[in-house]
């Protein structure tokens, strides 16, 4: 590991968002502001070189205060924390241009929702400082500042349902944290180490590293709302501030899907069966059915994109069984490894466009009515054709049509499923697709339909509609690159370890 190319990057990348979370608290509203948006552009622009020096140099690292693992710290930007960084630092830039223009114009507020910046700061540089950390208990601490971060931002409108929601989130998150500690303790003490790539020497198979990895699991489902630990995300996305609901969606929930995603395939491989990716799998062919009928059956935009946001998670959470081999099936190559490895980055990608533009687009017509009740919608197009095409090209990445992120992705898994021969799992990504379109169709209807009435469509920052539309198109953009970014991601150490662990064994039904 301390081989590897030595790079400020990755301590800047957490240091400047906290530093200028840190300033921003000593001004007022507008000096606020001002500090918070000079910190997000600078944010982005430090992660966008980050991301270059790595497609350059490969993997690099930053040793904090010089002590080597175990006894320091040790922060690791590879390929695949390098995309993450990435993705959130273009999506959060945005957010936050929207946020500039945003809250001043809402005249209920009058552009006083204090603390929005150096939350928004201290969750980015809690994101960035996830994807680099390299021990367990370090991905704990990130956790922490984010779900701290994200709850206080939930709660900013002091309204009865977002603080009814906002406790609910609070619990969630405090319940899955304690379970993630206590995986950790469990396996501190059995190996002496929280590196994960001493954890993934060292670990040996047995009851205390199945029972960690179980809680660990639980810790982080229940962190990305999976599948039956979803309950507090419709209420606190749904009710939170609309550039608040988009970070919700778009970037939070991802920070645990990448940590169990790297434990699985890093760490954990001893300790993996097939029946606990099958159970992984069930959880999110559930999430997918029932968190897109649930959109369909809702009567408010924000509640719309929130229960969909649920089914989109699913198809994440279904990328975990085709990993795992079943009982007596032996693998010369793991083919399939790569087209499922794809689908998990690419639903990533996608879902972190489309979704921040649903979000950001919904706040624009709550600013213009008053509220998001879908009957309203009618004639959306004759008053607002922008925010009414980046609602239709989201809606059309998250159904999973051709040219978007989400083809691309639903293409991926389904290609992934039968390679690996898990043939059940296709229906599900195919009705999932179907009551997408429902849902989704139903919006572009109803904004096609004409008025019963004169709609009091208020006027609304036209620069509001067109980031929200940027973000949308982001969702289409990103398949330009696909070629060089599979191969870029699969240069990434996370996934030679999971052909190796495959290819070896370690991770099939017959352990």
């Amino acid at each position: 590991m301390t081989d590897l190319p030595i790079s400020p990057y990755p301590a800047l990348l957490v240091g400047l968002p906290i530093l200028m979370a840190t300033l921003s608290l000593f001004f007022r509203t507008r000096g606020e502001a001002i500090v918070g948006i000079i910190g997000s552009l600078l944010t982005a622009g430090l992660a966008l070189i980050a991301f270059v020096e790595v497609t350059k140099m490969g993997t690099v690292i930053h040793i904090l205060g010089g002590w080597e693992p175990p006894l320091g710290i040790l922060l690791r930007m590879d390929p695949l924390a390098s995309v993450f960084i990435g993705m959130t630092a273009v999506v959060g830039v945005f957010i936050s241009l929207y946020a500039w223009r945003y809250f001043p114009a809402q005249e209920a507020t009058n552009g006083r929702l204090p603390l929005f910046w150096p939350l928004w700061l201290f969750l980015w540089a809690g994101l960035n400082g996830l994807f680099l950390s390299n021990d367990l208990f370090n991905l704990f601490v990130t956790l922490e500042v984010i779900g701290i971060s994200a709850v206080a931002l939930a709660v900013l409108s002091g309204k009865s349902p977002a603080l009814s929601a906002g406790l609910r989130y609070l619990l969630a998150a405090i319940t899955g944290s304690m379970a993630y500690l206590f995986g950790v303790a469990l396996i501190y003490g059995s190996t002496g180490t929280l590196d994960l790539k001493l954890l993934s020497q060292v670990l040996e198979p047995g009851t205390t590293t199945s029972f960690a990895l179980l809680v660990i699991t639980l810790g982080l489902m229940i962190k990305m709302a999976g599948f039956p630990f979803h309950f507090w995300l419709p209420p606190a996305h749904s009710s939170a501030p609309a550039p608040v609901s988009a970070l919700l969606s778009a970037l939070v929930v991802k920070g645990a899907f990448y940590i169990l995603l790297r434990l699985w395939m890093e760490v954990f491989g001893v300790s993996l069966t097939y029946a606990a990716g099958q159970l992984i799998g069930l959880a999110g062919a559930i999430a997918v059915i029932w968190g897109s009928w649930q959109a369909f059956m809702q009567t408010r935009l924000k509640l719309i994109v929130a229960h969909s946001s649920v089914a989109q998670l699913g198809y994440l959470l279904m990328i975990f069984p085709l990993i795992i081999l079943a009982p007596g099936v032996t693998a010369d190559s793991a083919d399939w490894l790569s087209p499922v490895w794809t689908a998990g980055i690419y639903q990533v990608l996608a879902h972190a466009f489309a979704k921040a533009s649903f979000f950001l687009s919904a706040g624009i017509i709550i600013m213009a009515l008053g509220h998001d009740r879908i009957e309203s919608l009618r004639d959306l197009v004759g008053h607002m054709r922008i925010t009414a095409l980046a609602i239709g090209l989201a809606g059309v990445s998250l159904i999973g049509l051709p040219p978007s992120g989400g083809f691309m992705a639903k293409w991926m898994l389904l290609k992934g499923i039968f390679l690996s021969g898990q043939w059940w799992w296709a229906p599900v990504v195919l009705t999932g697709s179907l009551l997408s379109a429902g849902y989704i169709f139903m919006l572009l209807r109803l904004a096609f339909a004409p008025s019963r009435e004169k709609a009091p469509f208020r006027p609304v920052p036209k620069k509001l509609e067109v980031y929200a539309l940027l973000l949308a198109l982001g969702s289409f953009l990103i398949v330009l690159p696909a070629d060089s970014l599979v191969q870029f991601l699969e240069s990434s150490e996370i996934f030679g370890s999971g052909i190796e662990t495959i290819l070896e064994g370690g991770i099939n039904g017959n352990d």
